[in-house]
């Protein structure tokens, strides 16, 4: 049996290659059994000791791109939610979105009175006329997870909310577009708090909140330049399907007409399939 090929992780960890892993990334994205096995032949004959994760995805991406684009989109889905950085603002936005589309009503960046002093909450949710607060730890980087430090913070929040002088306070969430560290999520669940991270937990979590409402971000769409992106995030437009709703300012940002209605078009694939 030959030695397996070691690849470098995100967090710089070297780790043997598994395509086990790269076949189920594939298989959530919507990729067929058959373009799966080219999509990992291709990959297996480009692999090198040392190569980085960041690189076996280009090579996967880009394959799957020429062949299948709804299940690429889907595939790229979670460095797509990287790029609403550098600041923070769109993922809290697009944190509402996705629980307005699970039924709660959401607003965004609420300033609200504890027992000490005031906070601003990203996120406060309520369903049912029961309240919760939302806190959107978004990392601009693939591979950062958020450690326990940042659970401790929230919870010692929600504490101080709860004791406030407004309507009670049901639950405090931490909702991160990484991972959490195995201690983030003990300490977390201990505290009571909701934890949803990209893959945490094992249902209902921030993949499958995109997968279950249709609510694709932005960022996915391969028919937009990065600057782009950006221009259309700083108006507040964070999702896929609000694209259509905005054809005047994508003229306005000299995105010619071809090249606008290529992009309806991929608009119209992505949130037609979900």
């Amino acid at each position: 049996m030959p030695e397996p090929v070691l690849i470098q992780k995100a967090s710089g960890e070297m780790e043997p290659f598994d395509a086990g892993k790269l076949k189920a990334s594939l298989s959530r994205a919507g990729t067929s059994p058959e373009l799966i096995e080219r999509i990992l032949d291709h990959v297996e004959a480009e692999l090198s000791p040392g190569m980085t994760t960041s690189s076996i995805y280009k090579h996967a991406f880009s394959f799957l791109k020429k062949k299948a684009r709804v299940p690429a989109i889907k595939y790229s889905m979670p460095r797509s939610v990287i790029e609403f950085g550098p600041s923070g603002y769109p993922f809290e936005d697009f944190i509402a979105e996705l629980l307005r589309g699970k039924g709660y009503a959401a607003r965004t960046r609420v300033i609200m009175r504890g027992a000490c002093v005031e906070h601003e909450v990203d996120v406060v949710i309520e369903e049912k006329g029961k309240k919760s607060v939302v806190e959107a730890k978004f990392h601009n980087m693939y591979g950062i997870k958020s450690d326990v430090k940042i659970p401790l913070y929230i919870a010692a929040r929600v504490e101080d909310l709860q004791k406030g002088p407004h309507a009670p306070i049901e639950k405090g969430w931490l909702v991160t577009n990484t991972k959490f560290t195995a201690r983030a999520i003990e300490y977390g669940v201990c505290a009571g708090l909701m934890l949803i991270g990209w893959d945490y937990p094992a249902e209902g979590n921030l993949h499958d909140l995109i997968s279950e409402t249709g609510l694709y971000p932005l960022t996915a769409l391969t028919s937009l330049a990065s600057r782009e992106k950006r221009e259309l995030l700083s108006r507040s437009i964070v999702l896929c399907r609000d694209v259509p709703k905005n054809t005047a300012l994508l003229k306005e940002m000299g995105i010619p007409a071809p090249r606008i209605a290529s992009l309806l078009k991929e608009v119209s694939l992505l949130c037609g399939t979900h």
